[in-house]
């Protein structure tokens, strides 16, 4: 772990707790924004979810104007919906960005926010691969930006990250700019109860791969360390409650916190990150939602991948409180996954893609794929460790 020449910055301003959406519009007044797009999807909508976050706008007097809801967005971030974002914005001449949803809704809105801060009309000119601007290239985005996760997993509300599926290019890119995220998050627990189990599940399974990929990342530090080893604890502690007991305020209160926490640890110590790599080149193949394939992921990669995680891997265990944790880095490690293999189990996840189709004879193609993914530059996955991931994660869903 390094404990030097690191950098360590959570912009996001997170108010957190139950009924916490009631401060939306003095929070929107405070940012000085007066004509307000709400982004969300239709899902959301049909709940009833979209109308609880209009009428906290439209009811309250003053110079706040709701100027138009878009819950046209879909699984993915896709560049097409992202550009027709956009210019929805534009054609309503509003000054305020609202993201109430799951981690396609956030990412989507941070990277029109991209756009309209870079003047872009297309945002498939500016996307060829992973774009990465650090501060001072990265100048403050003058447009205020309030986000609502109602999902516990991808924490995307503060990551300094837009992950956006190129449809041009059928590959996920990433946006990386330290100001892209919203200026204040809004973490309510009643926003999310209504989210299905299975959902709940993979997107809690997504928020503890990030926190494992932080601290077993080659740039991980002591602030990190923390953000992701608490985190970590907060998932074991509350994800089955979440799952099982929908309507359990605190079990969701505490996974969305420690989904908050543990993006902040992976996004400020990006490096290897195989689970996400591989997830992603399955994800934009064969559609699989992005939790989901990390939760099925997981452990085959760690097992997989052993010497990246032995160094380091008593640590983990001990934040899992696995109890006659072995001397033994290697049956250390057999512990972890175990240990993840039983909760991903618990919670009524798969093990495998069942039922995805994945042939056979497409494994090559895979490997080209996790291969061209711009998440893996700085870590190049061995081709036999995917070709046996692969195969393993496929289950009887491969087809010979």
């Amino acid at each position: 772990m390094v404990t030097s020449n690191f950098e360590f910055s959570v912009r996001t301003v997170v108010h957190n707790g139950a009924g916490s959406r009631s401060k939306l519009s003095d929070l929107i007044k405070g940012l000085g924004g007066k004509k307000v797009i709400l982004f969300t999807d239709q899902g959301l909508t049909k709940a009833g979810v979209t109308g609880k976050v209009t009428r906290l706008i439209e009811q309250v007097p003053g110079n706040i104007e709701l100027a138009g809801v878009f819950d046209e967005i879909v699984q993915d971030a896709k560049s097409t919906v992202i550009n027709k974002g956009a210019q929805f914005f534009k054609e309503k001449d509003a000054d305020v960005l609202v993201a109430l949803g799951g981690g396609s809704v956030l990412d989507t809105v941070k990277a029109v926010k991209w756009m309209l801060h870079n003047q872009f009309s297309d945002i498939h000119d500016a996307l060829a691969g992973n774009t990465f601007e650090a501060w001072p290239q990265a100048q403050p985005i003058p447009i205020p930006h309030v986000a609502i996760p109602t999902t516990a997993g991808t924490g995307a509300e503060v990551s300094p990250i837009s992950v956006v599926f190129n449809e041009k290019t059928d590959l996920k890119v990433s946006i990386i700019n330290p100001f892209i995220n919203a200026d204040l998050a809004l973490l309510d627990p009643e926003l999310t109860v209504g989210l299905p189990a299975d959902i709940t599940a993979f997107t809690g399974f997504d928020a503890l791969t990030h926190a494992i990929e932080a601290y077993f990342s080659p740039q991980a530090n002591a602030m990190t360390d923390a953000y992701a080893l608490q985190s970590t604890k907060m998932i074991k502690d509350n994800i089955a409650d979440a799952v099982h007991e929908g309507e359990n305020i605190e079990a969701r209160g505490n996974m969305l916190t420690a989904s908050c926490m543990a993006i902040s640890a992976f996004s400020l110590s990006l490096n290897a990150i195989p689970v996400h790599n591989i997830a992603h080149a399955l994800g934009a193949r064969y559609g699989i939602p992005h939790g989901l394939a990390n939760a099925v992921l997981l452990p085959s990669v760690m097992e997989n991948l052993a010497p990246m995680y032995l160094p380091r891997v008593k640590g983990f265990a001990e934040a899992l409180q696995i109890e006659n944790i072995s001397e033994s880095p290697k049956q250390c490690l057999e512990q972890v996954t175990t240990y993840i293999r039983s909760l991903r189990s618990h919670i009524g996840l798969a093990s495998t893609f069942k039922g995805i189709n994945i042939d056979v004879k497409d494994i090559e193609a895979i490997v080209t794929a996790v291969h061209s993914d711009p998440s893996g530059i700085a870590f190049r996955i061995p081709e036999d460790s995917i070709r046996e991931v692969v195969k393993e994660v496929a289950g009887s869903g491969v087809k010979s």
